[in-house]
């Protein structure tokens, strides 16, 4: 079974044509929408609402082969309840933020979650997907088997898109299992001796799933074989004196981060909290670059040291400029001013990349109907 064949006849999928069809014949622009979980990231776009909810449902499940797919709209809760049912998972932890949260939406924002630097991000993933061009003509790319692409994949350039080349109608992933065992430690150290050590670890035979720094505390996660993880945890704990947090608790805590309910983002949550910034900042740069040093800002360390969550005032240029000298780069990820301050989203593309950004928009979605000023102002 392929995802094209699944879809073959759906009416939900002929109304959804029908939709685009009409749109690109008028010009008329089309906000894509699954669950809406994620509507405050990227620049606020253009057009009437595409809902996709309806086109929803689980349409093949191999857990011997470790693949599943299904259909946009269905909802992340009720994939993982699945996978999990069978003791496999969504490996990347991609954030929720909320149980509307999508299939769809996940791989259009392309977000991954405390894993990412250790299993790799949503677009290492994705197997194969059906997509809605802009001329209303049903694509598919890629497959449901581990290799399956010679040449150009398209289905991974559609991970991270924001819905500006098609509409995600069907997504096959890969879904391995869930890690035998897991040890979350907890360490008292300021930033720079937190970055020092997670250098340090990394370049060890250690197991290390995910890791977070905040407030004066490192907190990272051992996951894998029982042997593996007894063993690293015991020598972290026997080496630097940190303590193993209870399961339940840890689990919590790493559930918390990748959703964003920690105390760091809920206190701050876009200028709601007391004496916290109105923007969040989003910043990739390399892990064994030092702290940034940025007055009156305030930061959480994921990834190794290679994500770097930022609360600050400061003038986006300046923020921009701060993450270049570091050999990264910096995006707004959540923010009271969303809207005529889209264009702050992400920074100006190089003249060679911006031509590569027109021309694939072009080629997808020619009348240029696909949420309009999400990803780019201009694009």
């Amino acid at each position: 079974m392929n995802p094209a064949t699944n879809l073959a006849g759906d009416p939900v999928l002929t109304r959804l044509i029908d939709r685009v069809r009409a749109a690109h014949g008028d010009g008329a622009p089309l906000e894509i929408r699954g669950g809406g979980t994620k509507s405050f990231y990227g620049g606020a776009p253009a057009g009437a609402p595409l809902d996709l909810r309806e086109l929803r449902g689980i349409c093949s499940y191999e857990p011997t082969e470790m693949v599943i797919t299904a259909r946009a709209g269905t909802a992340l809760a009720e994939i993982e309840s699945v996978l999990a049912s069978n003791g496999q998972s969504l490996a990347f932890e991609p954030p929720r933020f909320g149980v509307e949260s999508t299939l769809g939406g996940m791989v259009a924002a392309g977000l991954a979650g405390p894993a990412r630097a250790s299993v790799g991000g949503v677009r290492d993933f994705v197997l194969g997907l059906t997509m809605l061009n802009g001329r209303g003509e049903l694509l598919q790319f890629g497959g449901q088997v581990m290799k399956n692409v010679a040449g150009y994949d398209v289905s991974r350039l559609l991970v991270g898109s924001m819905g500006i080349l098609g509409v995600i109608c069907e997504v096959s992933l890969k879904v391995p299992p869930i890690a035998a065992a897991s040890v979350s430690l907890e360490f008292s150290c300021d930033q720079t001796e937190a970055l020092q050590q997670l250098q340090q670890w990394a370049c060890a035979p250690l197991p290390i799933s995910a890791s977070a720094w905040h407030g004066g505390v490192l907190r990272v996660r051992l996951a894998g074989a029982g042997a593996a993880v007894r063993a690293g945890a015991a020598r972290l704990t026997g080496e630097h004196g940190g303590k193993a947090l209870e399961q339940a608790a840890a689990h919590r805590y790493w559930d918390a981060l990748r959703d964003q309910k920690e105390a760091f983002f809920v206190a701050s949550d876009a200028g709601t909290g007391a004496g916290k910034s109105s923007t969040l900042w989003r910043l990739s740069v390399p892990a064994t670059h030092p702290p940034l040093e940025l007055p009156g800002s305030d930061t959480l360390i994921e990834w190794g040291g290679a994500q770097r969550w930022l609360y600050s005032d400061a003038p986006p240029a300046q923020i921009r400029e701060l993450a270049a000298r570091a050999g990264g780069h910096a995006s707004v990820f959540r923010s009271a001013r969303r809207g005529s301050d889209a264009a702050d989203f992400l920074a100006p593309l190089p003249a060679a990349l911006e031509r590569i950004h027109r021309a694939l928009k072009k080629s997808f979605d020619p009348a240029g109907i696909f949420n309009p000023g999400r990803l780019y102002p201009w694009l």
